[in-house]
């Protein structure tokens, strides 16, 4: 046998030996981290289980309460709505009731679920914007512009994603009250942003053509 075959060997025998020392030092902690990471995938497996079947759970009742909404029944949507386990899903549960509640005319009871909503700071950024635009809607019947621009006014900037929907409501309202100049300007700003969408844009559009005539008639 050469040298260098003899070195190998007894360099194989060494890393060998050390390996059993290590085993038999350490090989608990070994088995234990090994079996920590098998039950840590398990765990996150299963809770990623648990959590699509909560949310299909929460998505059939959800479909289920609108269905009933659909169909006339407030009080057994309502209960489907209440029934839901799913944050996220709640939350859309809650809008929509607040919808059929002011599409039914209960503007107070719409309005103040829509406030519950965008007030609760644990709600994300965005949907607590949206529930006060909701509300601004529903409110346009009932406030004057200005009561409605003290609610909404920080949407009515040209950085706010939200300042096409926040312009109609103002011109909405303005244009009930019989404020054609406010409306009017409001309209154009919607009909000049290319970035609103355009069917925001096709209805400020189609209101400009009620207002400008009316307008006109009051110069």
């Amino acid at each position: 046998m050469s040298d260098e075959s003899l070195f190998r060997e007894v360099d194989e025998e060494v890393r060998q030996d050390q390996a059993k020392k290590l085993w038999t030092q350490y090989g608990s902690y070994f088995t234990a981290l090994a079996l920590a990471i098998i039950l840590g995938v398990g765990g996150f497996k299963a809770w990623q289980y648990w959590q699509l079947t909560q949310s299909e759970g929460a998505a059939r009742v959800f479909s289920d309460g609108i269905k009933k909404l659909e169909e006339g029944k407030t009080a057994d949507a309502e209960a489907a709505f209440a029934a839901i386990d799913h944050s996220g899903y709640a939350k859309l549960a809650e809008l929509r009731r607040a919808a059929a509640l002011a599409g039914s005319g209960k503007t107070d009871e719409a309005v103040a679920i829509y406030d519950k909503v965008a007030n609760d700071q644990a709600n994300a950024q965005s949907l607590r914007d949206l529930a006060r635009l909701r509300a601004g809607y529903a409110l346009t019947d009932k406030l004057a512009p200005a009561e409605l621009i003290s609610r909404l006014g920080a949407f009515d900037n040209d950085t706010s994603p939200w300042r096409g929907m926040a312009r109609e409501i103002f011109a909405l309202a303005a244009y009930r009250t019989g404020d054609y100049t406010m409306a009017d300007r409001y309209l154009n700003a919607i009909i000049a942003d290319q970035t609103v969408s355009l069917e925001l844009r096709q209805r400020a559009q189609m209101l400009l053509e009620v207002v400008t005539p009316l307008l006109t008639a009051k110069k």
